[in-house]
């Protein structure tokens, strides 16, 4: 099989030439730096496969084009596939395959380093000590311990960052359609509403759907204590950006943490620190001292990366062979 790779990084090479090179998987790899969308998608003609990111472009246009071109699997490197046309995938004839579960543990410890960053001013304090200038003022925070977490959604993620909070010596709340039975005795279930009035610590990880979009608008926002912390690890839209930075404005929230944020697709993973942001997002939530914004990069662990590389090349491996794919994504899912 021949897996055309779309928006690849010197880290990708590291984890999957060694995979491509075992005879077992029998996958010959085309890398591209350039991300897939309409006008770099017939790139991937000669190839049986397109390997994508969760910035990629799988709209209906894009796969299309893929079809057109024979590719017949799509393979997501990522968790997440919000960004795919899943119908338009299913009328193309073009298989999708994900990792659903590469390292919940990095994303959950990546959740749990910003909710702490934004408690205890930790950007803040940094610059400061680097100006020698050793003041406390305007560090202060709170402790963790023997304070409440609210966790939404309690798959993979979010029950790892609940064993986390767990093991802070939090009460833990969680919300969800479905309860995780692995977290007996950690999570006390409660509604959304329940959650929001009684967490001091907020932490979203559930996925982008129609239901979950901007979750947390002018209304939860309401709902929530003034002096909570708002992490958000998942996808960006989950949280209402306007409404956000007006409640930052009232001086709502003790901290905020982002590794997501809406409309980060066009800047996610570049660098642009010779040039002007045309996204005003980023700058508008950095001008509050109690917010911290990361790259995207909850998964970017050394573990999340290799067990990213094994299962996409498991995927491929068992499209190829026929076999069944456990990873499948389908338009009803």
């Amino acid at each position: 099989m021949k897996i055309v790779f779309f928006g690849t990084r010197e880290y990708d090479h590291y984890y999957f030439d060694v995979l491509a090179a075992d005879p077992d998987y029998g996958c010959e790899i085309k890398f591209l730096t350039a991300n897939l969308d309409v006008d770099t998608a017939p790139l991937a003609r000669g190839g049986d496969a397109v390997c994508a990111f969760v910035n990629s472009d799988c709209s209906a246009p894009v796969l299309e084009v893929l079809a057109q071109n024979g590719i017949r699997l799509l393979l997501m490197r990522c968790a997440g596939f919000n960004n795919v046309d899943l119908a338009a995938a299913k009328r193309l004839g073009i298989t999708v395959l994900r990792v659903p579960g590469y390292s919940p543990e990095a994303v959950a410890e990546h959740a749990m380093a910003l909710a702490q960053a934004a408690n205890r001013r930790l950007c803040k304090a940094y610059v400061k000590v680097r100006n020698n200038n050793f003041a406390l003022d305007g560090l202060l925070g709170y402790n963790l311990y023997g304070s409440s977490a609210g966790i939404i959604g309690t798959g993979r993620i979010g029950a790892a960052m609940a064993r986390i909070c767990h093991g802070y010596g939090m009460t833990v709340l969680a919300y969800d359609q479905y309860k995780n039975p692995s977290l007996e005795g950690i999570v006390r279930y409660v509604s959304l509403e329940e959650l929001l009035r009684g967490s001091d610590l907020i932490s979203l990880h559930c996925p982008l759907t129609a239901e979950t979009h901007h979750l947390i608008n002018r209304e939860t926002i309401g709902m929530i204590r003034d002096s909570a912390i708002l992490v958000n690890t998942s996808r960006g839209a989950l949280i209402d950006t306007e409404a956000l930075i007006e409640a930052l404005r009232a001086r709502k929230f003790a901290g905020v943490g982002l590794d997501v944020y809406e409309d980060e697709d066009g800047q996610v993973f570049e660098d642009f620190s010779d040039e002007v942001l045309q996204n005003e997002v980023v700058p508008v939530l950095l001008s509050f001292p109690n917010v911290v914004i990361t790259s995207h990069q909850a998964f970017f662990t050394r573990t999340a990366l290799q067990s990213i590389a094994i299962v996409t090349m498991e995927n491929a491996r068992a499209f190829a062979r026929g076999e069944k794919l456990v990873n499948e994504v389908k338009a009803d899912a």
